[in-house]
C-alpha cells in the first residue's frame, strides 16, 4: 500500500499574518484559501518543486488533538544551493540563520529559521537535488515494473 505525506496542518494563531509570511518571505504557493464548512477556514500552501503542502486552519476539528502554535519543530526544505537560497530569502525579508556545513558530504549544510508563532524550520542544501529533484526520482522509481 502507497502512502504519501501531502498536507502538515501547522498550528497557528493568526491565519492571515501566517500566510503572508509564507507566501511573501518563504516563497510558498498558495492553493487554497477558503471556507471549507461555516465558520471553517483553511488556507494550504506549497513549497516550489514539493509534493507536500502546509495548511493553516481556523474552526476545523481535529479529532486527534488541537496542537498549540509554536509547537512544531523540525521541519525541513531541500534546497540544491543554501548560498542561493540565503540570499533568495534574505532579499524577501526573511529572518534565517546563515548556512553551517555541519558535515563535509551532501545533505550536511542547514540554516534554520522560525515562523511567526515560533514554528521552527530547517532547511537542509542537498546538492544532488539540482541534478534529480525529489519529484522525478519518485516518478521515475514509480514506473519501474
Amino acid at each position: 500500500m502507497d502512502m504519501a505525506l501531502e498536507v502538515i496542518m501547522l498550528p497557528v494563531t493568526d491565519i492571515d499574518r501566517a500566510k503572508a509570511f509564507y507566501e511573501d518571505k518563504v516563497g510558498f504557493h498558495v492553493d487554497i484559501d477558503t471556507e471549507v464548512m461555516p465558520g471553517a477556514r483553511v488556507v494550504q500552501l506549497t513549497p516550489p518543486g514539493s509534493g507536500c503542502s502546509i495548511a493553516l486552519s481556523k474552526g476545523v476539528p481535529i479529532p486527534s488533538g488541537t496542537p498549540q502554535p509554536g509547537t512544531y519543530h523540525g521541519m525541513q526544505l531541500v534546497v540544491a544551493d543554501a548560498k542561493a537560497a540565503y540570499d533568495e530569502l534574505t532579499a524577501r525579508g526573511l529572518e534565517l540563520s546563515e548556512p553551517v556545513a555541519y558535515a563535509p558530504q551532501d545533505g550536511g549544510t542547514f540554516m534554520h529559521f522560525t515562523d511567526p508563532d515560533g514554528n521552527g524550520w530547517a532547511i537542509q542544501e542537498y546538492r544532488e537535488r539540482a541534478a534529480k529533484p525529489l519529484h522525478k526520482l519518485l516518478t521515475d522509481q514509480a514506473e519501474q515494473p
